[in-house]
């Protein structure tokens, strides 16, 4: 089995409700392709490249899965699709129900048409690295050969906090596993 960091976000409701629900939720249909070892905390983050929308929250995910990263791909976009996101009538870096990447999986380097791995931009997001280096700061990136630890310091040296436009977001139901929102599996 490999082990699959999967980045989460979202700024716009789903049909489940709230940004922080629907990731809760999207982190249960997760379970479907493997099984969800480790959840850092939320966290409410600055929108990049295009500012005029709402914060989003994000949150990285360990998953323990025997899926192809073909097929977790797949099935990512599946479980986007599930919760309203419809990629072809967004643009790029725009408000979105759900946003699931695969930035890394093990130490395997991947370019493909549609797939790269690790996400070509990880090192240039504090609101994937500050999560990610929550669960797994010695993760490395088989591209650069840097820890999430070194690839967070790179990007922020000198700062305590990181980044300012990372703040960390208390909510009962993602740590529980989102059963204080509990959702119709029928309705997803």
């Amino acid at each position: 089995m490999r082990t699959a960091y999967i980045g989460m976000g979202g700024n716009l409701a789903s049909c489940v409700g709230t940004p922080e629900a629907t990731l809760a939720a999207a982190a249960r249909r997760l379970e479907l392709l493997g099984c969800v070892v480790c959840r850092s905390s939320l966290y409410s983050t600055e929108p990049v490249g295009f500012a005029a929308q709402p914060r989003f929250v994000n949150a990285v995910v360990a998953l323990k899965t025997e899926l192809e990263p073909r097929d977790l791909l797949a099935g990512l976009l599946r479980i986007e699709r599930e919760f309203g996101r419809d990629r072809a009538a967004g643009f790029q870096n725009g408000p979105r129900t759900l946003d699931l990447d695969i930035l890394l999986v093990d130490d395997l380097r991947i370019n493909e048409p549609g797939l790269l791995i690790p996400h070509p931009r990880l090192a240039e997001r504090a609101f994937v690295l500050v999560p990610l280096h929550e669960i797994a700061p010695l993760a490395r990136d088989a591209g650069s050969g840097r820890t999430v630890s070194q690839l967070l310091d790179g990007l922020c040296p000198g700062s305590e906090s990181k980044n300012h436009a990372v703040a960390q977001v208390q909510w009962d139901g993602w740590r529980a596993g989102g059963d204080g929102d509990a959702v119709d599996p029928g309705k997803i």
